[in-house]
């Protein structure tokens, strides 16, 4: 394959990566970027969801050699500790097996990890604090050309492939699309979310069960805490933007204590300055984007966020981003970069708009059911089946963060199995009554082997 000139516009995750993956093919990289350096000092002040990392992010990690520096900066997640009202908490595995956890790793740590990784490959170069202005997408004999603004005035660069990794509000994504026959959907949820920390306690005591991913229900209000390494919690808040209980009235140290008092009592333990947090944090956004295409003429492509941002709930919007990255590397082993980029959004657009499905649908259930007894009892009765099936039963959850299979045969596989399951209803009965017997006799016989693993 001929060296070729690559333009990244976005230095975040799936930039980063991306970068990495081009410079080992033996391209020449440039990355352009709106906001300052994230490996410099006091970079990292910006919003961040933390991120829970799963397979596809580990897998992806682990192509390009990063992911023991990454583990060595995340926390693992078992899985999820409910906080009841009432001061009681319930445990919930994410899997039936002990390797099925979830990583928590904090957005900016990552960030630094891949970046600096990139900037290693002599053939790779950035420019930070530059903003997209325009962007010609070029033709079959004209290559596309991208104009920018920066401290020393705009200026313009040429390339063969510009690639699109400038997040949810892409800049490069609305100037592909204009002028197409595309479609682009923005759903914007009416809940907003804001972030506070969880400091460890006097010379780093854990404050709370330090290896599962925190959870405070409601309808009208969620709290989801993520651990770090250093024992603290990142949590994030997530409110209504407006009505009685919202972003917009919350405005006061009267109305933010009144809220935690009753409806997360023991996080004003936890957290002594909450109400300092609460009021001096900013407040974000929460965004759904499908678009079409992704691409044009082997000349602009566009990935992660920027393609098809997700609602954080179901835990996937990195682990897709970092794997639409290993998947446009494989699509990119043809030498027609134009089929290429076709054959990148055909295999991931139908598996990343199941995905904004299930991430919207997960959003209610870790409002309202993560702790129902309903809930419960079917979560239990999927990690039972997975125990006792192996090999023909696997969770939809499973499936999802414990694995590579491509979402939307994830989800068709989830259905197939519950409609075997109401079709046999009498005997998946049968089998349930018989698990406590079959499980005493797993854990008589001692660790799983192998082939036992799904």
């Amino acid at each position: 394959m001929n060296a070729k000139r690559v333009l990244v516009a976005g230095a975040g995750l799936a930039g980063s990566l991306a970068a990495i993956h081009f410079a080992q093919l033996g391209h020449q990289v440039e990355i352009h970027e709106r906001r300052p350096d994230p490996r410099g000092a006091g970079a990292g002040a910006g919003r961040s969801i933390n991120l829970g990392l799963s397979q596809r992010g580990i897998r992806a990690l682990d192509q390009v050699g990063l992911l023991g520096p990454v583990l060595a900066a995340a926390a693992p997640m078992r899985g999820r500790v409910i906080h009841q009202r009432d001061g009681e908490l319930d445990f919930q595995p994410y899997g039936s097996h002990e390797d099925q956890i979830l990583r928590s790793v904090l957005r900016d740590d990552l960030n630094r990890i891949l970046l600096a990784k990139a900037l290693e490959y002599p053939n790779v170069s950035a420019r930070f604090g530059v903003t997209l202005t325009d962007l010609d997408r070029g033709s079959a004999t004209a290559e596309p050309v991208c104009a920018f603004a920066g401290e020393s005035g705009p200026y313009h660069v040429a390339a063969d492939l510009v690639v699109g990794a400038d997040g949810a509000f892409s800049a490069v994504r609305t100037r592909l699309l204009r002028g197409l026959p595309a479609d682009f959907r923005q759903r914007v949820l009416p809940w907003g979310y804001k972030e506070f920390a969880i400091a460890a306690g006097p010379s780093g005591e854990i404050r709370s069960s330090p290896d599962a991913l925190h959870v405070w229900p409601g309808d009208d209000g969620l709290i989801v805490a993520h651990p770090n390494v250093n024992g603290s919690l990142t949590a994030t808040v997530f409110l209504p933007l407006s009505g009685e209980q919202s972003f917009a009235t919350l405005t006061t140290e009267k109305s933010v204590r009144a809220l935690f008092d009753t409806r997360f009592p023991d996080v004003r333990r936890l957290v002594p300055d909450i109400v300092e947090q609460f009021l001096t944090h900013p407040t974000g956004h929460l965004v759904t984007v499908r678009s079409s295409p992704w691409q044009h003429e082997g000349r602009v492509v566009l990935i992660g966020d920027a393609a098809h941002a997700v609602y954080p709930f179901y835990g996937q919007g990195m682990n897709s981003a970092l794997e639409d990255c290993a998947v446009l590397r494989e699509c990119l082993a043809d030498d027609d970069w134009a089929e290429a980029l076709r054959t990148f959004e055909r295999r991931r657009k139908p598996h990343t708009d199941v995905l904004a499905d299930l991430s919207e649908e997960n959003f209610d259930e870790l409002r309202s059911r993560v702790a129902s007894p309903l809930f419960l009892a079917r979560k239990k009765a999927d990690l039972v089946l997975s125990r006792v099936f192996p090999k023909s039963w696997m969770p939809l959850y499973t499936m999802v963060s414990h694995t590579t299979i491509p979402y939307a045969d994830a989800l068709r596989r989830a259905r197939r199995q519950h409609a075997a399951l109401a079709w046999g209803g009498g005997a998946a009965a049968l089998a349930l009554a018989l698990t406590g017997g079959a499980l005493a006799r797993r854990r008589a016989a001692g660790p799983h082997s192998p082939g036992d693993r799904s």
